[in-house]
């Protein structure tokens, strides 16, 4: 058995303090055993409460109210999928930006976040040039 320890003239029991540690850990798992008994609990619920009518047009594959006809392949142009991407980086952009302008504001911070960001905005300056000459900006 570990000796007891004396802190500010008291004496300090290990085992007392070991249980209130995992007396905090313990709360925490229980909320989270209430947590998926309640999720548990309500998709049990759903599936017995559901009406189960299986009909040929529920059993079919639905995609965007057009109904499946053909093959499921279908050419998509690649210019969408880039402007995807271009929405992506900006919006990235934008997310960082909120948080370096807090830092920024804050003493002894200023020179480093500015330089920082400078360098991300023109890595993203770069991304848009390089997307600018391969003419993906022009909309036809």
């Amino acid at each position: 058995m570990p000796e007891p320890t004396v802190v500010d003239a008291t004496v300090v029991d290990p085992t007392v303090v070991a249980a209130d540690y995992f007396q905090s850990y313990s709360v925490v798992g229980l909320l989270a055993v209430v947590g998926v008994l309640f999720v548990a609990v309500a998709f049990g619920a759903g599936r017995l409460l559901r009406p189960v009518v299986p009909t040929p047009e529920k059993l079919l594959t639905y995609e965007c109210g057009v109904d499946p006809v053909g093959e499921g392949w279908a050419h998509t142009q690649v210019r969408y999928y880039v402007y995807a991407f271009l929405y992506v980086i900006f919006a990235v952009d934008s997310i960082f930006l909120f948080p370096w302008a807090t830092i920024f504001a804050a003493p002894g911070y200023g020179a480093t976040t500015l330089v920082e960001m400078f360098v991300f905005l023109g890595f993203l300056a770069v991304g848009l040039l390089y997307a600018y000459k391969k003419g993906v900006l022009a909309w036809t």
